[in-house]
């Protein structure tokens, strides 16, 4: 955008903020100048801080000074700037308003993923010329974009990259200032679908009934402090296994925590429970080379090593037509037998549903609460035709906020909220 453009959008923002009349389309039009603003803002501070680069010893330092952020902040203004000059496309976009920053950082994640640097340049070269796609999407499309463009640069080095993620398996601990003793992992794709799967179990089987003392009640802080609780049970309950050969925190021959057909405890592989993949077949979908593996977690895993996981891993296929499965293993209706949903209920909704189900949220699945879309407390069916996935914060919205929610029969999601606006989503499954 040139000066006089700028100059029009901040009038249209101040006029609008001094509108106490002004109708929510009117507003809506003034944050789509705020963002616009605010990219050509983002594509000035790139051009400077390139131009800083070639003269400061330290321009990360310079850049937190002037900006009063953090080195964290600085460096990543730094790497916006670096991944600008090597995509033009890119950066007359930001330039004009057309894309956000998150377009761009998410061009620079993509890039570390590369450790090639002819890949690298091959990368920016195809999203450069992607700049109508970038102005089309949400920053979340582009980045599935990004991740698509690597997946095809990576197909034949799908193993390589394995090994050097195994390579860079790491965890380390420290104190903090409070006294809290802080544990932080980086683990390769095939061992976090296992911890994932077992965690995730951990935290199903301790806390679906009952909520420990001390618990915030702050939804997300909630999830977090389980997530904690259940971390501490496993690796107690790994630990017990290793010096006495069976598991304190579960009685053998128990089965209520393990897939059904295997033997209770956990995997040879990593000992916190045999993961689990869901084989989604689309079918609709005729250009679909074949099933879909959707893992707990949004991971890859190279093609050659799938026959190996398979050996120890649950496999189970979800046929889905239209957005509605046709085949799923287990019962997908328990009626008013029970008010939470059963691991085969859940496994359906996960070949349909990649997040949250409201519409633009991006939490994933293994992160969201099953929803009964006729609430349960009055006489709604555990069915899945009755239920889909929400994150822990639009769940809390749902009850306390009046949203009204109503499920299409192709699974056409529609939100109508207290002040009249409606959103919905098409059949899924979800992109």
């Amino acid at each position: 955008m040139t000066s006089p453009v700028v100059s029009q959008q901040v009038a249209h923002i101040t006029a609008i903020r001094g509108d106490a009349s002004a109708a929510a389309p009117m507003i809506e039009s003034a944050l789509v100048a705020v963002r616009r603003v605010r990219a050509w803002a983002d594509a000035q501070e790139a051009a400077l801080v390139c131009r800083l680069t070639e003269l400061s010893s330290f321009p990360a330092g310079a850049i937190a000074d002037a900006g009063k952020c953090s080195l964290h902040d600085a460096n990543r203004t730094k790497e916006r700037a670096e991944t600008l000059s090597r995509t033009p496309g890119l950066a007359g976009a930001l330039d004009d308003g057309d894309i956000t920053a998150r377009h761009v950082d998410a061009v620079t994640r993509g890039a570390k993923q590369l450790d090639d640097e002819r890949r690298r340049e091959e990368l920016f070269e195809r999203l450069d010329d992607l700049v109508d796609v970038a102005a089309a999407a949400t920053a979340e499309q582009f980045e599935r974009r990004v991740k698509l463009e690597i997946r095809q640069l990576q197909s034949d080095d799908g193993d390589a990259r394995l090994t050097r993620q195994r390579r860079s398996v790491r965890a380390s601990s420290w104190t903090d200032a409070e006294g809290m003793w802080n544990l932080r992992g980086r683990f390769d794709p095939i061992t976090g679908v296992e911890l994932a799967a077992a965690l995730d179990r951990t935290v199903q089987r301790l806390f679906s009934e009952t909520t420990p003392e001390l618990c915030p009640s702050d939804a997300i802080e909630k999830q977090r402090f389980l997530a904690g609780h259940a971390l501490a049970r496993l690796v107690r309950g790994a630990a017990s296994v290793s010096s006495t050969g069976s598991s304190a925190d579960s009685p053998a021959g128990s089965s209520a925590d393990s897939p059904a057909g295997s033997s209770a405890g956990s995997s040879a592989r990593c000992g916190v429970g045999s993961p689990e993949y869901v084989v989604v077949i689309d079918a609709d979908a005729a250009d679909q080379p074949g099933p879909v593996a959707e893992w707990p977690i949004p991971v890859e895993v190279p093609a050659s090593v799938l026959a190996h996981l398979a050996v120890e891993a649950e496999i189970n296929a979800v046929v889905v037509r239209n957005g509605v499965v046709l085949y799923a293993p287990g019962m997908l209706d328990l009626g008013r037998s029970t008010r939470l949903a059963s691991r085969d209920q859940r496994r359906a909704l996960r070949a349909m549903y990649r997040s949250c189900a409201i519409p633009g949220c991006g939490v994933r699945f293994d992160r969201c609460k099953v929803h009964h879309i006729d609430w349960w407390r009055h006489g709604g069916l555990t069915d899945l035709d009755n239920l889909v996935p929400v994150c822990v914060e639009h769940h809390a919205r749902i009850h306390h906020d009046d949203w009204k929610v109503e499920l299409g029969s192709r699974r056409e999601l529609t939100v109508r909220f207290p002040d009249g606006t409606v959103r919905s989503t098409g059949p899924r499954v979800d992109g």
